[in-house]
């Protein structure tokens, strides 16, 4: 879900209008009457089959229904089989276009926005999709049943009424650019799912009952443990609809399930399924080969993307005693050989995360202009002296300094700190040692967390690898129960609400929410808000510069590494791509919306 929401966010137009769709500033890049989007191919075949993998950390599935806490739900479900109000683009950024509504139309006070939905929009059970629909989905999302994460993206949402059969309106508590976006990207389901004789079950009773959405594939067959398919609705509703045109070509979509990584791996060369997205330097320089790719069965791509780099980082939460003070968390980043790993490890095929906001325009560099400090000076004592001096830029071992000189100054940061070693290992006042827990669902994650862990034992630091089962660490990190941990952030062009979950105060203390640092800081809640509620690109950039700049000082994160590319290698013999990659989708998510099913193998 989060991903949709990332591709819809966008800003409030100064004055009240009803159009197709609706833009981060007012620009649109396809008129009312556009036939489809540009990158698809609207005359592709329906047709065939794609066999894939998960692209979640975990396989295995136990419910059906995606929004409730508990439990883990198939891949790809919500995409698939819930429409939402407006469709994302992907050739364009900060835009939706009308999906099940038809036109939207934000109040010239921006403190509204009404959507009418199509006649024509209905359920899988052929039941029309009616503005109390729409209510009943937000009533629920904000209920007590859901994913905290729903209540934080909704936190600026006042209240929505239904105005007819058809149209509902949104109201909002303040003007925050990215609402009408928001609530225009949440998947709609009907208030039929879930009845049981006549009643409604509780919400989170919700689990194995099929959803009733509206989307373009239902629920197909299903070998628990083996693979969920999911089967192409003949009858979906918009299938001639424009921002639908030349997608959701597959007659069936198979998700097959691997106990893990190197399973997942040895099941494509044996041609088991036809797609798979690779995150593992290592796999795809060394390990991607036999005889299908030799036969030119197996294709490896790499399509170049120009999503924003997102923040994968090393989390440090700051909730723990030993990770409180910003200069033992610096001293942590200052040990690691970012350069050593990324020719020894990665193949020199990553870039060095830097901030949060990487490749958009909200990236921070350099001095803070006069816009950002007349937001950063009012917080002065509040927050690092180093931010309102340069940007943080990530040590490196591979210039001017060596891993040896920002090893001593991490011992300098340590000391100041009250670490200092004593009976061979690094003590506090108390005579406490530094021993820090590594928390990762996945034992391999030890190769890549032992190089830091080598360098932190030269300063007297222990890193303990503590690999747990993915519903332990899954349980783990809604809790907070955790140290330190791995987690890759998406980015966005269009940054919102869905930081207020990453770093507000009131996320902290809230069970499962984003803000696993624990960070609570009155300046960042400030700038959030200035971020959120701007409405201008004049007043959003200084405000997400000025926040990257806080959050980087306070060194809440040690910043791992990024691709400029997907990374897929695909059954050429089975599917078609399309003639290029538009230039902000999201992996996999290209192929499932636009590619189609060749009629079989080359003649030779």
């Amino acid at each position: 879900m989060r991903g949709l929401l990332f591709a819809l966010v966008g800003a409030l137009a100064p004055a009240a209008w009803a159009a197709h769709g609706y833009a981060i500033w007012g620009d649109m890049k396809y008129p009312a009457d556009f036939s489809h989007f540009a990158y698809v191919n609207p005359a592709a075949p329906k047709g065939g089959e794609l066999r894939l993998v998960s692209n979640l950390r975990v396989s295995t599935f136990d419910k059906y229904n995606p929004f409730t806490i508990k439990g883990n739900a198939p891949a790809y479900l919500s995409g698939l089989l819930f429409d939402s109000l407006l469709s994302g683009a992907l050739d364009e950024v900060g835009a939706g276009y009308g999906l099940l509504a038809e036109d939207v139309e934000v109040a010239p006070d921006g403190l509204s926005a009404t959507f009418r939905l199509r006649r024509e929009a209905r359920f899988h059970n052929g039941e029309p999709v009616l503005a109390a629909d729409v209510k009943h989905t937000f009533d629920t999302l904000l209920g007590p049943y859901t994913s905290p994460a729903y209540k934080t993206a909704l936190e600026d949402l006042d209240g929505l009424d239904v105005v007819d059969e058809r149209t509902v309106r949104f109201r909002f508590k303040r003007l925050n650019r990215e609402m009408p976006l928001t609530v225009g990207g949440f998947p709609i389901f009907s208030r039929q799912w879930g009845m049981d004789n006549g009643k409604a079950k509780r919400f989170d009773e919700v689990v194995m009952d099929i959803p009733i959405g509206s989307g373009p594939y239902k629920i197909g067959p299903v070998r628990f443990g083996k693979d969920i398919t999911y089967v192409r609705d003949a009858s979906y509703w918009a299938r001639d609809l424009n921002v639908r045109r030349g997608s959701a070509n597959f007659d069936r979509i198979t998700v097959k399930i691997y106990r893990d990584n190197t399973a997942r791996l040895e099941a494509l060369k044996a041609g088991e399924f036809d797609l798979m997205r690779f995150f593992s330097a290592g796999d795809w320089a060394r390990r991607v080969d036999g005889k299908r790719f030799k036969t030119g069965e197996l294709v490896k791509g790499e399509f170049k993307h120009r999503l924003p780099a997102g923040f994968q980082s090393y989390v440090l939460n700051t909730r723990h005693p030993k990770l409180r003070d910003a200069r033992v968390r610096q001293a942590l980043g200052l040990a690691m050989d970012y350069e050593w790993m990324n020719r020894q490890m990665f193949y020199n095929s990553y870039q060095r995360v830097k901030g949060l906001f990487m490749n958009t325009d909200c990236e921070a560099t350099g001095m803070p202009g006069p816009e950002e400090l007349a937001l950063l000076e009012p917080w002065r004592g509040q927050i690092p002296d180093a931010a309102f001096g340069p940007m943080v830029v990530p040590p490196r071992t591979d210039g001017e300094s060596t891993l040896r000189d920002n090893l001593l100054k991490a011992r300098d940061l340590l000391r100041q700190a009250g670490w200092q070693v004593r009976d061979g290992a690094l003590r506090n006042v108390q005579g406490e040692p530094l021993v820090l827990e590594y928390l990762d669902s996945n034992e391999s994650g030890a190769r890549v967390v032992t190089p830091w862990a080598r360098n932190l034992e030269k300063l007297g630091i222990q890193l303990v690898f503590r690999p747990v089962d993915f519903a332990l660490y899954q349980q783990r990190l809604q809790k907070f129960q955790f140290e330190i941990t791995t987690l890759a952030y998406p980015g966005t062009h269009t940054p919102g609400q869905e930081y207020v979950d990453l770093f507000g105060s009131k996320a902290a203390d809230t069970e499962n929410s984003g803000n696993l640092t624990g960070v609570k800081n009155p300046a960042l809640d400030d700038l959030l808000a200035r971020m959120t509620g701007a409405s201008t690109r004049q007043e959003l950039v200084p405000a997400c510069r000025a926040l990257e700049r806080v959050v980087a000082h306070m060194h809440l994160m040690v910043p791992q590494w990024t691709a400029g590319t997907h990374r897929i290698a695909y059954n050429a013999w089975r599917l078609q791509p399309t003639a290029s990659m538009p230039p902000y989708a999201q992996g996999e998510a290209w192929a499932i919306d636009t590619w189609w099913a060749r009629p079989g193998p080359p003649a030779h």
